[in-house]
């Protein structure tokens, strides 16, 4: 039961110093082709780091030879593709012997800037049909449309659910699209999250929401930080929530979000954010230092934190 009151309470009430380990995280994969070894960070032995999606129908060159039970990839629509472009990618990874269990729609849709698709319902339901209800029939969980965090997105998922469900009852029947879960994206405040998250929940009862893009951008670190670590303690207590990826996988010279928000130094060092992402404790590199500490001291905080065989960039 979604108890959205309740336990913004909780989580504003507690006070955790770092996030505790989780099987629910995954890699929201944005790589810069300057610094190709930050994309095995993610990857060594020891991280909490269990599934990733990197906006695009295909695995990512750095992970292609990884497994699915290793590091699960999750293929996304992105936008409008041209007749069965998506089904016939991701129908041919299964061929190839690839599991894929989960797929995600539309990134946000309603947006038209900054990364937003900029489909209208109509279209979209159109899409939807013909690329992802023939993968539910072979027991692919699909993800709705992930709208961006505002009460346009959730006036467009409503009608964009109205508008399949015409669509796929065209050839007559009375008939809704198939929803497994909820992808979310949100930036700004834990209070407005949480409030958009309620506001889902509401018009979709009863399913499950991935929280696959969010952040609290352009923040102070001190802000950034007790953000990030009450927004993973909410997410790891809510049964509703089944998988959450934090937006911050790239260093902070190159950050759309604020340069605090990141997981990697300018260096390619974990942060206190990306350490405790992985699961393991306080590293004390500053987000925005040009080197952080030095390579003794780092290794040094890697191997305290139980992450085992980290690559970082050269010192």
């Amino acid at each position: 039961m979604w108890q959205p009151a309740q336990l913004l309470v909780l989580a504003l009430g507690s006070s955790i110093a770092t996030a505790a380990a989780s099987n629910k995280r995954g890699l929201v994969f944005v790589p810069n082709e300057k610094w190709p070894q930050d994309s095995q960070i993610w990857i060594k032995p020891g991280t909490d780091l269990s599934w990733y999606y990197n906006y695009e129908p295909n695995p990512s060159p750095s992970y292609a030879d990884t497994t699915q039970d290793k590091f699960e990839f999750v293929p996304m629509m992105w936008g409008k593709t041209a007749d069965t472009k998506f089904l016939d990618s991701v129908t041919q990874q299964i061929d190839g012997g690839r599991n894929i269990s989960h797929v995600l729609g539309f990134n946000e849709p309603d947006g038209a800037i900054s990364g937003g698709s900029n489909l209208d319902p109509e279209s979209a339901a159109q899409i939807w049909v013909k690329n992802m209800e023939p993968l539910a029939k072979r027991g692919v969980k699909l993800g709705m449309p992930a709208v961006t965090g505002s009460d346009r997105g959730v006036k467009w998922t409503k009608n964009f659910a109205q508008a399949c469900a015409k669509a796929l009852s065209a050839d007559g029947g009375n008939k809704n699209c198939t929803f497994d879960f909820l992808p979310v994206h949100f930036y700004g405040s834990f209070e407005g999250l949480a409030s958009h998250m309620g506001s889902l929940s509401a018009s979709f009862p009863n399913v499950t929401q991935w929280i696959t893009e969010y952040n609290w951008d352009n923040q102070d670190l001190k802000t950034t930080q007790s953000f990030f670590n009450t927004t993973c303690e909410y997410f790891d207590r809510l049964q509703s929530v089944a998988r959450y990826s934090f937006f911050g996988s790239f260093r902070s010279k190159v950050s759309n979000v604020g340069p605090n928000a990141v997981m990697l130094n300018n260096d390619g060092q974990l942060t206190d954010i990306g350490s405790w992402y992985l699961g393991g404790s306080a590293t004390g590199v500053n987000p925005q230092s040009a080197a952080g500490k030095s390579g003794a001291s780092v290794l040094a905080a890697v191997a305290a934190a139980g992450i085992a065989g980290v690559v970082l960039a050269s010192f």
